[in-house]
């Protein structure tokens, strides 16, 4: 197989994807519906003085975004599993490398990257400095994909159970936590007046490590649970 037909082959399992997932407005809100819900329940938690608020508002917004992203990495195969397409992909000549990728590409472009540029407005909502709303986005952008890569081997190694949800969030939520950390540490430090490029930089080498990484073992778990 020619590099050409396999890329070929990735862009329309991609575009398929999006268009399934388009076709589904429901479970496409869902997570920003999510992200909207928890952000304005906060300050009746918290109180609604705006020093209070803007303090912890990127824990707030990171925690958030996280959960968004650990409610929907369970369906990231379920659906094709289900109608038989996965058994065909497994079939295909085509590396299982890049197919795995593909979906967690379509995966991060209809929830991480939905949150990533509709961060801002939950930010102001919680009263983040203007300054610091770069920062986050940023850290969303790049944070949200490293997320999508690790819920994928979840969702891969579950895909074959009926109730996975919970056995995925015991398997992913500790590899999810250095983003969680180097992310809502660059949103401090843009609050703090310091430089957050060093915690961009590495939510970015975690970001590369991924790609690297996570699409062999979501390939490794598709395997397992198709043939279990």
């Amino acid at each position: 197989m020619t590099p050409a037909s396999a890329a070929g082959f990735c862009f329309r399992l991609l575009r398929r994807q999006l268009v399934l997932g388009l076709r589904r407005p429901v479970e496409l809100g869902n997570p920003l519906l999510f992200f909207a819900m928890v952000v304005a329940l906060f300050p009746l938690g918290l109180g609604p003085a705006p020093d209070t608020l803007a303090d912890f508002a990127p824990g707030i917004l990171w925690i958030v975004a996280l959960l968004s992203n650990l409610l929907t990495s369970d369906a990231v195969f379920r659906s094709d599993l289900e109608d038989g397409s996965l058994e065909q992909l497994l079939l295909a000549p085509q590396p299982l490398y890049f197919s795995a990728l593909a979906y967690v590409l379509a995966h991060w472009l209809l929830t991480g990257l939905l949150l990533g540029l509709v961060s801002p407005v939950f930010a102001l909502m919680l009263g983040l400095a203007p300054a610091a709303i770069p920062a986050l986005a940023f850290s969303l952008l790049l944070g949200t994909a490293v997320l999508s890569l690790i819920g994928g081997i979840g969702g891969a190694l579950t895909v074959g159970l009926k109730r996975g949800g919970m056995l995925i969030s015991l398997l992913i939520l500790p590899f999810y936590m250095p983003v969680l950390i180097f992310g809502s540490s660059a949103v401090q430090a843009a609050l703090n007046g310091s430089p957050a490029g060093p915690y961009l930089a590495i939510l970015g080498a975690l970001l590369c490590i991924s790609i690297a990484l996570a699409p062999m073992a979501i390939a490794a778990g598709l395997r397992i649970s198709v043939d279990t």
